[in-house]
């Protein structure tokens, strides 16, 4: 899994011509151990930023050397892993950080070189510590001489990597954290419902509970005869069987499989009706003429009738994933293979696939030969590659030839292929011809499950997603009970792990140097067969890794047709082999759930999902080739293409880590995404700007239109205001008076009558009062308006009053105006613009006077 990142780079080696030295002495005394100075023992725990929740320093060892590439630093062992910090910048170095449980085994050791016996003597104060890992690593840890620094780790990793029960597993202690688990059991129910094609069904605790899970549809139905796992305890407590096989008639055939795991439908073809079905061997007994009335009429129901053939019966295959005198041998302890004259139209095919011992020897043979080949080799020394390309093989041909054949010796491409090749012809079988296949191996847990789940992947584009991906592992892997346990060597619910340690294995081919273990000169050898410890039993193999293999040459060759990456398909390697989380611990649904570790432990589907969900589409984690619409049917490769090679990115990234980066193209084409989606990002931001301004123009261009509109009336009415003040002017002026008006808006009004001996000068500002009133505004627009009082209202004091008085020689002495026969109504052809108040008019006192004739 992706480690933590650490607080600054890679540390510098400890001194540049150690290795030189040590050749040249032939004694790791030659690195001068007391000139390394130890790192003070005060390490702050509380301030380690890279250790996880829960995760705790047990013991620490200061002055450490990391052989394969000569940095040194200190070596912790938490409840989690052990972790390797570097002396100069206490970042993590990732080749010596290897979480606890994925550790294979581990031994002290001394190295043993064929030198003079002064220099053997000199050597023998040598101390290092083997770690194999089930990742493809091995590393070895130097330690100072005449300390007790390699006892104390040695022994922390005695008691910390084979805990008592499965409490004491680091995923169980640190609980669910943030990654919390929903029930599994309702995401297999949910798969079920889209195998039958019910989309509309939504399962729930609740409907477990009650049992009515058990939908159908014309050929198929959910049964619950396994729902508290008395027929099968490794199988889910769901099955999907024959609509019209009865509950009885499953128990009945249950008895004639191995561990009562019979055929059961695992996927269904939503247009041809056509199945995959998996179960364990039948019990044909060693005379292989055992027969099961209720397993025949159960493997009949898988051969339902062909769409539109007029009534004729598919064919049903039943594909055996063993070799031929496999299964034989297996008859003499009751198991053994089908015969097709007791199933009707069947077919018998053997497959050839070896068992788990034989995968683990080729993949310690494969992991041996990447570190005797690779750019960082265990002894530090032994690489082809470390010194450069001129001595590359020893400058000998038949060496680097050895070396290719080494790798086929290994047999790990070989069981590969084998795996895709009959993954292929299953989905070709049921793609092609719309037949049924029937997959067994002997206790349909291993090889069983690595046929049918890839032909699923190849058959099912949803199961290429993200979302399909997890139903598919869930479902078959999880749920059918393939043993994680046993096959990673974990704890088990009833205590401690499978079996005690045994002794470390030797590579069991004489023509492969196994490494640093080796017998040649320069390698290490243990110092007593009791300091050697393996994490493993017998029935660890590495099954699922090596279907994850699968899936990833399958990624290879259709780089379209996946959402994830290979980045993705290593961190869930990861994930399992680490035990951080509770998905894959136990050997059974049945396990998991008497232990509840969906609700006392951390998801790692949770944790892989948030994991993507920092960086969008343009983590590390989704194919950036990937093309629903290119490949949204089967993926049917033929046999030419079925050619496997290494997977870089996983087999490489410890023993030669610059070539593990073999998919430059990937992240060069990851990068241009990244690259294209911040200039999308961009383009959107400035078209919005753009939008705000266009936005912000074309309101400024309203705002300026009316700024116009009202310039231009408020230009016509200052010419209006002109006018009137004109006409006003010449009005009065008519009457004898000289009008002033100055820009403050006063008015200044100089009378001259024969009626007045002396000149009176009148001012009026533009304030509003009772009589008449000459207003002016703040726009210098001249309103004027002239009210004729009424008899009853007092006079004011305004001086126009005054001038209107002086000057009207028809007003009668209680000061009433004599209009129309006064002087002013008869200038009143002179008052152009004027405005007359009406209202006052109608208000006037109407004097006989006005109406006498002349």
């Amino acid at each position: 899994m992706a480690l933590p990142k650490s607080r600054s780079g890679r540390s510098t080696p400890l001194r540049d011509s150690s290795f030189e030295r040590m050749e040249a002495a032939g004694s790791w005394d030659a690195l001068e151990w007391t000139t390394i100075e130890p790192v003070s023992r005060s390490i702050s725990h509380t301030n380690l930023e890279f250790l996880l929740e829960a995760e705790e320093v047990m013991v620490e060892g200061y002055g450490v050397v990391l052989v394969n590439t000569d940095e040194a630093g200190t070596l912790l062992v938490t409840n989690f892993r052990l972790l390797f910090l570097s002396e100069g910048t206490r970042g993590i170095i990732p080749l010596g950080t290897i979480p606890l449980m994925t550790i294979e085994k581990f031994n002290k050791t001394v190295p043993r070189t064929q030198s003079t016996p002064r220099q053997f003597d000199k050597g023998s104060g040598r101390r290092l510590l083997l770690v194999t890992g089930k990742d493809m690593r091995i590393i070895v840890f130097g330690f100072r001489p005449r300390t007790k620094q390699r006892r104390e780790i040695f022994d922390a990793l005695m008691r910390f990597t084979r805990p008592s029960r499965i409490w004491d597993l680091y995923a169980l202690i640190s609980g669910p954290s943030t990654f919390k688990n929903t029930n599994p059991q309702v995401r297999l129910l949910n798969e079920y419902f889209r195998l039958l094609g019910d989309r509309s069904s939504h399962a729930s605790v609740s409907m477990i509970e009650d049992g009515s899970f058990t939908l159908s549809n014309d050929l198929w139905r959910i049964s619950s005869v396994n729902s508290n796992y008395t027929m099968c305890q490794t199988y889910p407590f769901a099955l999907i069987v024959p609509k019209y096989i009865s509950d009885e008639e499953i128990l009945q055939a249950s008895n004639f499989r191995s561990k009562c795991r019979l055929p059961v439908v695992t996927w269904c073809h939503p247009g041809t009706g056509a199945v995959l079905a998996r179960s364990s061997q039948p019990l044909v007994g060693i005379m292989m003429n055992m027969r099961s009335n209720m397993d025949e009429k159960l493997v009949a129901g898988l051969c339902t009738l062909l769409t539109g053939a007029g009534g004729k019966q598919r064919k049903l295959y039943i594909a055996d994933a063993r070799p031929r005198k496999n299964a034989i041998a297996n008859g003499a302890m009751g198991g053994g293979s089908e015969s097709s004259a007791n199933y009707f139209q069947s077919e018998i095919v053997f497959f050839g696939i070896d068992n788990i011992h034989a995968m683990r020897d080729s993949f310690s043979r494969l992991r041996d030969y990447l570190d005797t080949h690779g750019a960082s080799s265990s002894d530090g020394m032994s690489s082809f590659l470390r010194h450069g390309a001129s001595i590359w093989g020893g400058g000998n041909l038949s060496s680097m030839s050895a070396s290719v054949t080494v790798l086929g010796e290994s047999g790990w491409l070989t069981h590969v292929q084998s795996v895709l090749a009959g993954s292929a012809w299953v989905a070709a079988r049921v793609a092609l011809e719309s037949a049924s296949v029937l997959v067994h191996c002997s206790d349909g847990w291993d090889r069983t499950t690595q046929l049918v789940s890839l032909a699923c992947l190849m058959l099912d584009p949803y199961y290429r997603t993200f979302a399909g991906f997890q139903a598919l592992v869930e479902k078959d892997w999880l749920a059918f009970g393939h043993p994680f346990s046993d096959r990673v060597s974990m704890p088990t619910v009833s205590g401690g792990v499978n079996l005690p340690f045994e002794l470390s294995r030797q590579s069991s081919t004489g023509s492969f140097s196994s490494s640093p273990g080796r017998q040649s000169s320069g390698s290490a050898r243990s110092q007593n067969p009791s300091a050697s410890h393996a994490h493993t039993s017998n029935e660890y193999s590495p099954i699922f890794l090596q279907w994850i293999d699968c899936v990833s040459q399958l990624l290879r060759m259709y780089p379209f047709a996946f959402e994830f990456s290979s980045a993705f398909l290593v961190d869930l390697v990861d994930c399992v082999l680490s035990c951080r989380f509770g998905n894959f611990l136990c050997n059974s649904e049945k396990e998991r759930q008497q232990c509840g570790l969906a609700e006392a432990s951390g998801c790692m589907w949770a944790y892989l999902a948030d994991l993507r969900s920092a960086n969008g589409s343009s983590h590390i984690h989704y194919n950036p080739f990937y093309d629903p619409l290119k490949h949204d049917g089967p993926l049917l490769p033929p046999a030419a293409a079925l050619a496997p090679t290494l997977w870089p990115q996983f087999h490489l990234r410890w023993a030669s880590p610059a070539e593990a980066q073999a998919g430059g193209l990937e992240a060069h084409c990851r990068s241009m995404a990244s690259k294209f989606s911040e200039l999308q990002k961009a383009k959107e931001v400035a078209e919005r700007k753009a939008m705000e301004i266009t936005t912000a123009v074309d309101s400024l261009n309203a705002e300026l239109r009316n700024e116009r509109h009202s310039s231009n009336s408020a230009l016509i009415l200052a010419n209006r205001a002109k006018k009137e003040t004109d006409a006003i002017k010449r009005a009065i002026e008519s009457l004898g008076c000289n009008v002033h008006f100055s820009r403050s808006g006063d008015c200044t009004v100089d009378v001259e009558n024969s009626l007045i001996d002396t000149s009176k000068k009148f001012t009026s500002t533009s304030r509003r009062q009772s009589g008449s009133t000459v207003q002016t505004d703040e726009s210098s627009d001249l309103s004027v308006s002239i009210t004729v009082m009424a008899d009853d209202v007092v006079p004011s004091n305004n001086p126009l009053d005054r001038v209107c008085e002086t000057l009207c020689p028809l007003r009668t002495r209680d000061g009433g105006c004599k209009w129309p026969d006064a002087v002013c109504a008869q200038v009143g052809s002179q008052f152009v613009g004027l405005k007359a108040n009406f209202d006052a008019f109608d208000r006037l006192s109407i004097y006989d006077g006005y109406f006498q004739p002349k």
